[in-house]
Formats: structure tokens, sequence, C-alpha cells
């Protein structure tokens, strides 16, 4: 009985070091397995960029009417859409006062220039003495001045149109006590058409003014329209980064209004680029970067500056070359230096030198 129990014993202690022996040659044999990915060759395309904005049509020209004096309007014949010429009488305000103040004002006028001529006389006989005639002098003047400041008050109360356009604001009416400096009337001049657009500071290098644009407006249709820019603006929005083009439509086409939306088509010039699908750049702390597969098949973290984007794909301005191999899909799990394989590509040479 006990040779029996010695014998089980010792076949169960063999058989558990022989498992252990082909589980160790076991581990020793597998290799550890490559990360799955996808990847592409990156290569020079020759590309250009075309985008479109939108903006709002504007009136270049454009004044709004206040008045400089105060008191009640007596005329505001205009009404919103109403033509206007240049020279036409806007505004009448209230002018009673003013122009009573203004004959009192040439009546002490005249009478400083009588007092002036009867103590040049007496000075003349000696009968005067020199500082009664500065002092006469010096009313003359200040009454000049009073009588040339109550004219020009008096101008204030008629408002006239600074250039032809049309009414697009009525504020007041005939009648209205207008405190001083009352926005009353609004007036454009419809033929002189712009709209303002954000453009990203990589397109505004190949910008120039002077250069044709296409303009869609909406309310039109499908039809594009001829558009010049007119002026860039020098300062870019610190936040993103944008900056400002005036774009003019002339001749302004039948139908366009300030305040319609239209569309901006921009095109650069076709040039040779480095481009990557938008999947393959990922966002770190330090910015932008991809990673590229060396010559051993091992995934390296490389930073990128990016460019304009064309669609799906984006420009690398710096960090690769053409031909670097770079990594699009299979980011989960993926780190720098691990190893990686495509599915259906072979497994790159020990030592080879990466593109």
């Amino acid at each position: 009985m006990q040779r029996l129990i010695y014998l089980l014993t010792l076949s169960t202690a063999l058989l558990i070091t022989a498992c252990g022996d082909q589980q160790a040659n076991g581990d020793k044999k597998r290799p550890k397995q490559a990360h799955l990915v996808e990847t592409i060759d990156v290569s020079l395309e020759t590309a250009g960029h075309r985008t479109t904005l939108t903006g709002t049509l504007q009136a270049r020209r454009q004044v709004e009417i206040h008045n400089q004096e105060d008191g009640r309007i007596v005329e505001l014949p205009f009404f919103e859409g109403d033509q206007i010429s240049e020279g036409d009488r806007l505004v009448s305000m209230e002018r009673d006062l003013l122009k009573a103040q203004l004959d009192k004002a040439s009546a002490t006028r005249r009478q400083a220039e009588l007092d002036l001529k009867r103590i040049e006389r007496l000075v003349k006989q000696k009968l005067a003495a020199d500082d009664q005639l500065a002092r006469t002098r010096t009313a003359l003047d200040v009454a000049r001045a009073e009588e040339r400041v109550l004219e020009t008050r008096l101008q204030y109360t008629l408002i006239s149109a600074p250039f032809d356009g049309i009414l697009s604001a009525r504020l007041a009416s005939p009648g209205d006590i207008a405190p001083r400096h009352t926005h009353l009337l609004t007036l454009i001049d419809p033929a002189s058409l712009i709209t303002r657009v954000a453009v990203s500071e990589l397109m505004l290098p190949a910008l120039q003014t002077g250069d044709t644009l296409d303009v869609r407006i909406d309310a039109l249709g499908e039809r594009t329209f001829p558009g010049t820019i007119l002026r860039i603006h020098p300062t870019l929005d610190e936040q993103s980064r944008q900056g400002i083009i005036e774009v003019e439509i002339k001749p302004v086409p039948a139908g366009a209004r300030a305040g319609q939306l239209c569309r901006i088509t921009l095109s650069t010039n076709l040039a040779e680029r480095l481009l990557l699908p938008a999947t393959a750049i990922q966002s770190g702390r330090s910015g932008s970067f991809v990673y590229r597969v060396d010559g051993e098949g091992k995934a390296r973290q490389v930073e990128v500056v990016t460019g304009i984007h064309l669609g799906n794909r984006i420009e690398i301005l710096d960090g690769l070359g053409a031909g670097d191999q770079i990594i699009t899909r299979g980011f989960l799990g993926l780190r720098p230096g691990k190893a990686v394989i495509e599915p259906g590509k072979s497994k790159p040479e020990k030592g080879k030198a990466a593109n």
C-alpha cells in the first residue's frame, strides 16, 4: 500500500514538472504582437485652396444725421426708401429764438463799429486815451465773434444731404422736441455696397487689394457677381487668428440691398503641398503631432506645423518630408516606441533607415 502511494506521488510530481517546462518553452517561443495600424506615405501634391465665406452686404457710404441744436423739429419731409439728392433739405429745426439772438448780436456789433469810429476821432483830437481805444476795439471783436457763433448755430437748424442716396431710417417726426445730438435719420449710398469677411491668417498672404472674387447673393439666386478686394485690415483677432477683408461689389446688381446675406469664394494659386488626412493629426499639450513609422517598424511621435485645410486633408508646413510613412488609423493603445504593422504589408527590415 505504501509502495502504491509512493508511485502515485512520484508520477504527479513528474507530470507537473513536465507541464511547467512546456509552458516556459511556449513563453520563450511566443513573439510580442505588433500593433495593427493603417498608414499612408506622404508625398508632394499640386493643389490649390478654395473656400466659401459668408458675409452681409453693407453700405460703404453711410451717415447718421444728428441735430447739433436742440429744439422742436419743424420739417422732416422724407421717409424710408426715398431717393435723396445731394443738398436736399432733410431737417428743419425751430429757429425763431436763435434768429432773434442773432439780430441782437448784429445790432451790438453795429453799435460797436460806431463806437470805434467815434473813439478813433477823439484819439486823433487828443480827447480820448489809447486804453479806451483798445477797449473799444476789443468790444467790437467780441461782438463780431458772438454774431458768427449765432450765425453758425442758426445754420445748424437746417440739415442738408451730404451726398446722393436713399433714406434708410427715420427716427423722428415733425413736432418732436429733439435734444442736441439726437439721431434723426440715416442716409446710405446704395451704389457703394461692400461686405466684410474674416479670413484665416494662412490665406491672407495669398490675397492682395485689387484681387477679383466671386460673390453670390442668396436673395438673387445662384448667379455670381464680380467683387474686388478693397481693403485688407492690418491686424488679426488674437483668439481666432483671422483678419478682415473688405470686398466691394461694383457695379451693384439690381435687387442687391444692404443687409442681404452673401457668399464670397476665395481661391489660392496651385502649389506643391504636403497633405495628410485630418484623422492622422493628433493634438497634445505642445501642439499638433503625428505618428511616423521608423525603419524598425516602430511608432515615433513627431511634432508638425499645420497649414490650410483642403477638404478632409490638412497641409503640413514643417516636421515631415516626402516619403515619410504616417499612421492614419489604429491610435487606441498606441504609444511612442511600440512596434506596429499594417495588415497586408511585411514588417520592415530591422535597421533600415526611415525615409
